[in-house]
């Protein structure tokens, strides 16, 4: 992904307050509208200035779609990846835990934004990704990936019937769940990154950064929930083709 423009970005630098203090983009939490879109547009400013933003439903479904445009907010197509081939257009994937997965062929210039949440994960949202990339020119050989921050394995604590799921869909799966007493945590960015390795990207990257440990600089989901918290706030991964690629 080296010279395009990307990034994971936190909670730092917004104008929001209170529970979602900081760069909050979540339209579904309860923020102020008019801090939301600020946030977005310092977002936007900072990764790829003057582009036009595409954000999906994200429904932790394993759906990816194509990118022609942005959608009209109230318009956005029910999915948990874009694909895109367009300079100017950053696409714009929303977490708070689960995975996000940036992904370029720089080659082809056809760059894709995944949200991998453990469902989604597990139905293959990055397998969807990857094949969509490559009907519209990429090649998987050629494409590398990047999985950002995430709630990692010390802090994502499960169920058996959880890692019952997984297992049952390859044995192999086992490995990403805390062996001996007690309950099983899960390591979601290991499975991701495993699952994009397994596709034959070029290049898989991971941060190792965990949303739940790191107050100050990511908003968590379970963290708010184990606190009793009324909302949390969403960051926002993005990724686009500056003008000049087309």
């Amino acid at each position: 992904m080296r010279g395009l423009p990307h990034g994971f970005l936190g909670r730092r630098g917004g104008v929001s307050t209170g529970v979602v203090a900081g760069l909050n983009v979540g339209t579904g939490s309860a923020d102020d509208p008019e801090a939301i879109a600020e946030n977005r547009r310092r977002a936007v400013d900072a990764v790829l200035p003057g582009a036009l933003l595409a954000t999906v439903f994200q429904v932790h479904s394993g759906d990816a779609v194509f990118v022609a445009e942005p959608w009209p907010h109230e318009a956005r197509p029910k999915a948990d990846a874009m694909v895109t081939d367009r300079p100017g257009l950053l696409l714009g994937i929303l977490t708070a835990d689960c995975a996000p997965v940036l992904f370029a062929d720089a080659q082809a210039g056809v760059i894709a934004a995944a949200h991998a949440g453990w469902r989604g994960a597990l139905a293959g949202v990055t397998d969807a990704t990857i094949a969509l990339m490559e009907q519209r020119g990429a090649r998987r050989d050629r494409i590398a990936a990047a999985v950002g921050p995430c709630i990692a394995r010390a802090s994502y604590e499960v169920d058996e019937g959880f890692r019952d799921r997984f297992v049952a869909a390859d044995p192999a799966n086992a490995a990403f769940f805390s062996p001996g007493a007690g309950r099983p945590h899960f390591d979601l960015e290991g499975y991701v990154a495993q699952r994009l390795r397994n596709a034959g990207l070029a290049q898989v990257e991971t941060l190792g950064l965990d949303t739940y440990a790191a107050e100050d600089r990511f908003f968590s989901f379970r963290r708010a929930t184990h606190r009793g918290e009324p909302d949390y706030g969403r960051q926002v991964s993005l990724i686009g083709l500056p003008p000049t690629s087309a």
